[in-house]
């Protein structure tokens, strides 16, 4: 169900050089003086057309595993509320063109919007795509401030969260072929 929407779309691009993941992580992290929280997520898919440079991820928000369980249960619950925001999605375009069958590096930028919560943010993100054997790799980090997509943290642990939170992705990018 994850990569449903992100798939729906690549069928209406068939016949054009889509790249669609077939591995992810996504990870963040908060950093207070009172506590340090983090989780990560397996379970993110991702996209990559070449002829209108346009790039689409979506991480399921309930896939976000916690060494504490009790955080994860919080974080489920009462701030990123999966049951009405199951995914945290972004879409937007690459600044340059890229040859990911040539093996080579880009540094590059996507801008567009990134929805958490179900607020969305246009913003501009830089990553590294390597290429190697027609298999491309996303790595990309940045931070997101809370306040920006409406996350309410309670009066209660609200010294325990940071009010800007550091992310990670990595995307392994295969080829897409439309299944017959």
């Amino acid at each position: 169900m994850a990569g449903l929407l992100l798939f729906a779309w690549v069928d209406r691009a068939s016949g054009q050089s889509v790249y669609t993941s077939d591995t992810s992580s996504v990870s963040f992290f908060s950093s207070t003086p009172l506590e340090d929280i983090k989780a990560h997520n397996e379970a993110s898919t991702a996209i990559i057309e070449m002829s209108t440079r346009t790039l689409r991820f979506q991480v399921p928000i309930a896939a976000f595993q916690f060494d504490n369980t009790l955080m994860q249960e919080h974080f489920n619950e009462g701030y990123l509320e999966p049951s009405k925001f199951p995914y945290a999605t972004f879409r937007g375009k690459l600044s340059d063109s890229l040859d990911l069958s040539i093996d080579t590096v880009y540094k590059i930028e996507a801008t567009g919007m990134l929805n958490v919560h179900g607020i969305d943010r246009v913003g501009t993100y830089n990553g590294v795509i390597s290429c190697e054997d027609s298999i491309a790799t996303l790595v990309t980090d940045f931070k997101i401030l809370l306040a920006d997509h409406a996350v309410k943290i309670p009066g209660v642990v609200f010294d325990n969260v940071a009010k800007e939170v550091e992310v990670k992705m990595f995307f392994r990018f295969i080829p897409y072929r439309k299944q017959d």
